[in-house]
């Protein structure tokens, strides 16, 4: 019994972090601290939430359980990140800032994938969404990287706060302003310099350079579930085809160029679906719905180093 109590968490103190280290848990071992993790840890007190845990009923073991774990797949959907250690209590705090971020990507994107394919007659370089690009893809998706940060999320603090600044950057190319297409026009018209073979080359290293930004990305998302790796994906290869539509157009080769950036459009519009099918995966795990959509968990598929090291302990 004197053993059991000594490693009950004290549950007046409730402001740690699911994922922090506590320091008023102690084990057998000459009272050296315990680190709280996700794992029962030999605790009879211990509770595992996961997506089917009524909201109430969850604050309510939140505040008095010896020990708190949420499974792999509801943290995930919530936060798009592998389960990571934090101190203090701010994911119980703040609210959740992923799908900021996401709408703000969706909404950017959906109409730039219809405009890359040519619906409805709707222009090639989305130059119509330029105001929709500052305020919901640079703007929200910044924000939502911030609160990311905030809460120790590092992998969608980069992923959301990379592509706002894509945003931002692709929305002042498009401003007169910034005089981005402007400084190669051979004339006193900035618009032509839209259609000289020095920037539509010069602005294709930027489509090639977030390819290879979202192939990294790709290679993370396999430790977050299946449809991240799907946005991921499917983004690789349109930014590859914007590339290569842009080159093609210098050569010549104006009937490739505009299958290139057809498939451009293509691989963002099945971007957005997947990206649709998440946001609301984690809407309505947020407002506890009575049901959940999958989103494939491969936090098992690839186990993370720290938990390997566990293994040989």
């Amino acid at each position: 019994m004197a053993h059991n109590r000594e490693n009950i968490y004290d549950s007046t103190h409730n402001n740690e972090n699911l994922t922090a280290p506590s320091p008023r848990v102690h084990d057998t071992n000459g009272g050296a601290p315990l680190e709280k993790d996700f794992s029962q840890n030999g605790n009879p007190y211990h509770t595992h939430l996961d997506s089917h845990h009524d909201s109430d009923a969850a604050l309510r073991k939140i505040r008095t359980a010896g020990s708190i774990s949420i499974s792999p797949e509801l943290f995930e959907k919530l936060y798009l990140s592998p389960q990571n250690k934090v101190s203090g209590d701010l994911r119980r705090t703040v609210a959740n800032p992923t799908p900021l971020a996401l709408i703000g990507f969706l909404i950017s994107l959906h109409p730039l994938s219809m405009d890359l394919m040519g619906w409805r007659g709707a222009g090639g370089s989305g130059a119509a969404g330029t105001g929709t690009y500052f305020f919901f893809g640079g703007l929200l998706m910044i924000l939502g990287s911030l609160g990311e940060w905030i809460i120790g999320n590092t992998f969608p603090f980069v992923v959301f706060g990379s592509f706002g600044a894509f945003w931002l950057g692709w929305a002042a190319t498009l401003q007169p302003f910034y005089n981005a297409y402007g400084a190669y026009s051979p004339t006193d018209v900035a618009a032509d310099g839209l259609n000289t073979v020095g920037f539509r080359s010069s602005f294709a290293f930027f489509f090639v350079a977030m390819a290879v930004m979202c192939f990294v990305y790709l290679i993370c998302s396999l430790r977050t579930n299946v449809v991240f790796f799907m946005i991921f994906l499917t983004l690789v290869i349109a930014f590859s085809c914007l590339a290569g539509a842009y080159w093609q157009t210098n050569n010549g080769n104006l009937v490739l160029a505009g299958r290139l950036q057809v498939t451009a459009g293509a691989a963002t519009f099945c971007t957005c679906m997947f990206g649709w099918w998440i946001f609301i995966a984690i809407l309505l795990a947020g407002v506890d719905f009575p049901f959940s959509l999958p989103v494939g968990d491969l936090s098992g598929f690839i186990k993370g180093a720290s938990e390997k090291n566990k293994e040989h302990v």
